[in-house]
C-alpha cells in the first residue's frame, strides 16, 4: 500500500520539480556570478596564476643596462720615475744623432682612484642549473590548483546555503498560507457562534473564545510574515542583491521530493570532496618544499655576458669597448646547520599534513553519514506528517459537522482546528526540512555538479 501511494504521488512531485528547480537553478547561477566573497577568491586565483608565470619567467635570461660614473681625487698614488730612468739615455742619443728627436721626460705620479670614469654595459644573466627554480615552479603550479579547489569548496558551500535559504523562504510562504487558512476558520467559527447565540442555542463565552482565537491566529500570522521577511533578506544577501528584492516562488504548493529514495539507497562516497583533493595538493606542496630545502646542497650554475664601454673623460672609441663572458658556480658548504634544521622542519611538516589529511577524511565520512541520517529521518517524518494531516482533516470535518448539529462541544471544535493547523505546519516544516537535508547531503558528498 505504501509503495502504491508513493508511485501515485511521484509523477506529480516530479512535475512540480520542473518549475521549482528551474527557478532555484537561476538563483544558483546568480549567486555564483555575483557573490562578493567568490569574486574575491577569483582574484586570489588570478594572483596565483601570475605568481606561476613569474616562476616560469625565472628560467629566461635576465637582460639589463648597468651604468656607473665615478670621479675622485687624492688617495694613494704610484710614482713612475720615467724621467730619471730615460732622460740620460735620451741625452746620449741626441748627442750621437746630432738631433733633438729624444725630448726630456718628466717623472709621473698615477692616482689609484679614477677621474671622470664611466662604465656602461648590457648585462645578461641566465640560469643554467638551479634546482630551486624547478621546485619553485612546481610549487606555484600546485598553488594554482589549490586555489581552484578552495574556490570550488566555497561554491559548494554557497550552493548549499542558497538552496536552504530558498527552501526556508518557501517554507515561510506556506506557513503564512496555513495561518491565513486557520484565520478564515476562526472567523467562520465566530460567525457560527454568533448565529447560534442569536437563535438562543449558543453561549456568549463561545463567542468570546472565538474572538480570542482570531487574535491568537493573527499574532501567529504576523510572526510568520516577519519570518518571511527575514528569510527574504538572508536569501537576497547571499545573492548580493537588495535585501527587499522580490523572490520568485513556484506555483506548486508541494516542494519536489523525487530522488530522495535514490539518495537514501546510495552508499556514502566523499571521495569527490574538494577538501580531500585540496589536502592531497597541500601535501604535494609540502613535499616539494621539503625537496627544495634538500636541494640547498646542490650546486647552482649561472652564465653571464657583459657588452659595454668604459673609459675616463667620457671617451667612446674602439679602445673603450669590451665584452666579458663567464660562468658562476656556487656550492654551499656550511652555514651552522641552518639548512639541515630547515630540512628537518619541512619533513615534519609533511608528516603533520598527512596525519591531518587522515583525520579530515574520517571527519568528512562521519559528516556524510550524519547528513544521510538526517535526510532519512526527515523523509520518514514527512510521510508521517502527510498521514497525520489526512487524519486531522477528516477529524476536523466530523467535529465541525457534529458541532453544527449539537453533538460535539465547542472545545472539541477548537481542538480539531488546532490539530489541523499543527498538522499542516508539520507537513510544511518536514517537507522543507527534507529538502534542506537533501542539500546538506549533496554538500557532504559533493554530488552537485559545479559549472
Amino acid at each position: 500500500m505504501k509503495k502504491q501511494l508513493l508511485l501515485f504521488f511521484i509523477p506529480f512531485l516530479m512535475a512540480s520539480e520542473t518549475s521549482a528547480q528551474k527557478i532555484l537553478n537561476q538563483y544558483l547561477d546568480s549567486a555564483l556570478n555575483n557573490n562578493i566573497v567568490l569574486q574575491q577568491k577569483n582574484i586570489t586565483l588570478q594572483q596565483a596564476i601570475y605568481a606561476l608565470k613569474t616562476a616560469k619567467g625565472m628560467f629566461y635570461p635576465r637582460v639589463g643596462i648597468q651604468a656607473s660614473y665615478t670621479t675622485a681625487d687624492g688617495g694613494r698614488n704610484i710614482s713612475l720615475p720615467i724621467g730619471d730612468m730615460l732622460n740620460g739615455v735620451y741625452t746620449t742619443l741626441n748627442q750621437l744623432t746630432q738631433t733633438q728627436k729624444f725630448p726630456q721626460l718628466e717623472n709621473k705620479s698615477i692616482n689609484f682612484l679614477p677621474q671622470n670614469y664611466y662604465d656602461m654595459k648590457v648585462h645578461t644573466e641566465v640560469p643554467i642549473f638551479n634546482s630551486k627554480l624547478n621546485y619553485n615552479k612546481k610549487i606555484k603550479n600546485q598553488q594554482v590548483a589549490l586555489t581552484q579547489y578552495q574556490i570550488d569548496i566555497y561554491k559548494r558551500e554557497l550552493v548549499a546555503k542558497v538552496k536552504k535559504g530558498y527552501y526556508q523562504y518557501l517554507q515561510s510562504i506556506d506557513a503564512i498560507s496555513i495561518y491565513r487558512s486557520a484565520l478564515e476558520l476562526a472567523k467562520e467559527n465566530k460567525k457560527i457562534n454568533e448565529s447560534l447565540l442569536k437563535n438562543g442555542k449558543g453561549l456568549p463565552a463561545y463567542v468570546l473564545r472565538a474572538k480570542s482565537k482570531i487574535e491568537a491566529v493573527k499574532a501567529q500570522l504576523i510572526a510568520a510574515k516577519q519570518q518571511k521577511d527575514n528569510a527574504k533578506h538572508y536569501f537576497n544577501f547571499l545573492l548580493n542583491r537588495k535585501l527587499k528584492e522580490a523572490i520568485k516562488s513556484p506555483i506548486e504548493e508541494t516542494a519536489p521530493i523525487d530522488h530522495i529514495l535514490t539518495l537514501l539507497n546510495t552508499p556514502i562516497d566523499v571521495s569527490q570532496r574538494e577538501e580531500l583533493q585540496e589536502l592531497q595538493k597541500y601535501i604535494a606542496i609540502k613535499e616539494n618544499i621539503y625537496k627544495m630545502k634538500k636541494a640547498v646542497f646542490y650546486p647552482s650554475l649561472n652564465g653571464f655576458l657583459d657588452l659595454g664601454s668604459q673609459a675616463e673623460n667620457l671617451q667612446f672609441n674602439s679602445q673603450s669597448k669590451y665584452f666579458m663572458a663567464g660562468l658562476q658556480l656556487e656550492i654551499p658548504l656550511f652555514e651552522g646547520n641552518k639548512n639541515r634544521n630547515n630540512i628537518k622542519q619541512a619533513q615534519l611538516s609533511v608528516q603533520r599534513s598527512k596525519l591531518n589529511s587522515h583525520r579530515i577524511t574520517q571527519k568528512l565520512k562521519l559528516g556524510g553519514s550524519t547528513s544521510k541520517g538526517k535526510l532519512r529521518t526527515a523523509y520518514q517524518e514527512y510521510l508521517s506528517a502527510k498521514k497525520r494531516l489526512k487524519s486531522a482533516k477528516a477529524y476536523h470535518h466530523l467535529i465541525s459537522e457534529g458541532y453544527k448539529k449539537g453533538v460535539n462541544a465547542y472545545i472539541e471544535v477548537l481542538d480539531a482546528q488546532d490539530q489541523l493547523t499543527k498538522a499542516k505546519l508539520a507537513v510544511n516544516i518536514n517537507q522543507y526540512k527534507m529538502q534542506k537535508a537533501k542539500a546538506e547531503l549533496e554538500r557532504a558528498t559533493a554530488s552537485y555538479k559545479l559549472n
